[in-house]
């Protein structure tokens, strides 16, 4: 203890009063402190000849020759910060033994026989209490079990509230198919630092599961971890491809500290990746999915590219329902849409919009001019040039959505069927794709106009670009003061009209 906080630890006694000189027992941060104290001890040595959680320390070795030379290097520095050890609480020279838990060998981690012993000897619960008891000796073990929330689905119908206990036949058979798979658990192995893991990943109906394994030095897969969880909510009314695309957030954040180290193949039926990354607008809880996986160095590849019998173990932990239905090999019809091809004939539109106020007379007042400048550029590379002057002043950001409006109808006059749409202005381009949100009320209606001509292109995309490659909307839309700008050409031929601005709609 600190010397000016040991005066906080003092407890009072028949005799005298007396106060703890090291850290006692009970203190919220006691955890904490202690393991840092631990890292700052043993810092050179953790995870090269030490493993250290909170008091739990183990000292590895790969040989046995080294064995002592990396144990008495451990005792100077015990001795040197003055810990203390309990003897009987210590093995040396050993090939394995029990670690926070689980029983660690020279091949992996395994559960501890204690603990599976006392689950396959359980008898059925009888009540609420008993079956809570069972659920949380599954969870400290749940890493081991592939699919657990869905071989205890049986139980979570019990676990409501007002229902009434009753074991039936269903659980009985969910109990005992849990009970088979201890017999024979999986041994976990420890990452190979360097090469690739491959994540397994499978939405059902009413759960989600993922299998992170690597391939060893032989190129047999092992398992690393095991994650599932039950759909809660409106999860379950998700379409297929949103349930996909949340079993991978759900691994990735849950094995974060394995991702951020390694590359990630992702096996699974359907690519929720091209799904997420390719789509022209994304809203919601789908662009905040797509802005978190930026952050991860993730590949997809097909199930049916992969033949092991790691993916053959996995699909039979998670069978499909016989009911499922036949068009879960296109869970949505938008999927047909994110398929992006270099040789389709795109079309490219840059947008822009310009606001100023000038003083006409009588001069103390001011009139606002507003005007919007669209290129298009054919796949042939042919330009197309437009500027229009609004009827009514505008806000800046009302300007934008004008501009974006106008090119939209533009194309699907001329029916484009596929579109890139660029622009510089940063809130009305995260505001269409879903990044922002509507922050102003006079915006609703922009923005609801803009996603209805969004549809109505086949193949679209929308991108933020730099305001130096937007130069040339720029120009023709501040084409009274801005032309010279556009100097490429001698003579440019551009049609100037008129247009009426988007007016609300009534609540």
């Amino acid at each position: 203890m600190a010397p000016e906080d040991e005066k906080h630890t003092s407890f009072r006694k028949p005799i005298e009063i007396f106060c703890y000189t090291v850290m006692p027992f009970g203190l919220k941060n006691a955890g904490a402190t202690y393991q840092r104290a631990m890292t700052h001890i043993f810092d050179d040595l953790i995870h090269q000849k030490v493993e250290c959680y909170v008091d739990d320390l183990l000292v590895k070795s790969l040989g046995r020759n080294d064995h002592l030379k990396d144990i008495r290097i451990v005792f100077k520095r015990i001795r040197k910060f003055d810990l203390k050890m309990n003897p009987l609480k210590c093995a040396f020279g050993v090939s394995s033994g029990k670690f926070l838990g689980y029983v660690v060998r020279h091949r992996g981690i395994e559960i501890d026989p204690n603990k599976i012993k006392a689950i396959t000897e359980m008898p059925p619960p009888r009540n609420l209490r008993q079956l809570r008891s069972l659920q949380g000796q599954l969870a400290f073990i749940r890493r081991f079990i592939s699919n657990l929330s869905g071989r205890c689905q049986p139980f979570s119908k019990l676990m409501k509230k007002d229902v009434r206990f009753k074991w039936d036949a269903e659980c009985q058979e969910a109990f005992d198919s849990i009970k088979r798979y201890l017999s024979n658990s999986p041994i976990l192995a420890a990452p190979i630092p360097g090469k690739p893991l491959i994540l397994y990943t499978a939405a059902l109906e009413e759960s989600l599961g993922a299998l992170l394994t690597q391939n060893n030095e032989e190129g047999k897969q092992n398992a690393l971890y095991y994650i599932s969880r039950r759909l809660i909510g409106a999860e379950s009314r998700y379409s297929p491809i949103e349930k996909h695309c949340l079993t991978l957030i759900f691994a990735v954040q849950k094995l974060c500290h394995y991702m951020l180290s390694y590359k990630i193949t992702l096996i699974s039926k359907i690519d929720p990746l091209k799904f997420l990354m390719t789509r022209p607008a994304l809203t919601g809880r789908l662009a905040r999915w797509a802005i978190f996986l930026l952050q991860f160095k993730i590949i997809y590849m097909s199930q049916k590219a992969v033949k092991g019998q790691a993916l053959a173990d996995f699909l039979a932990a998670h069978p499909i329902p016989a009911d499922s239905p036949l068009n879960v090999d296109l869970p949505d019809e938008q999927i047909m849409q994110v398929e992006e091809n270099e040789r389709l004939p795109f079309w490219k539109m840059y947008f822009d919009g310009a606001l100023s106020i000038r003083p006409v007379r009588p001069p103390n007042i001011a009139r606002a001019r507003v005007g919007i400048g669209l290129i298009f550029v054919a796949p042939d590379g042919g330009i197309m040039r437009f500027s229009f002057s609004l009827t009514e002043p505008r806000t800046n950001n009302e300007v934008e959505y004008e501009a974006l409006l106008a090119g939209l109808e533009i194309a699907i006059d001329v029916r484009i069927q596929h579109f890139q749409i660029f622009g510089d202005y940063q809130l009305v381009i995260n505001q269409v794709l879903g990044i922002y949100k509507i922050g102003k009320l006079e915006l609703t209606h922009y923005h609801r106009r803009a996603l209805e001509l969004l549809k109505q292109v086949p193949n679209v995309k929308m991108a933020r670009v730099p305001r130096g490659q937007n130069a040339k909307a720029n120009c023709l839309a501040k084409l009274d003061k801005e032309m010279a700008n556009i100097n490429e050409e001698r003579s440019i031929f551009i049609g100037v009209y008129t247009r009426r601005i988007l007016e609300p709609a009534l609540l």
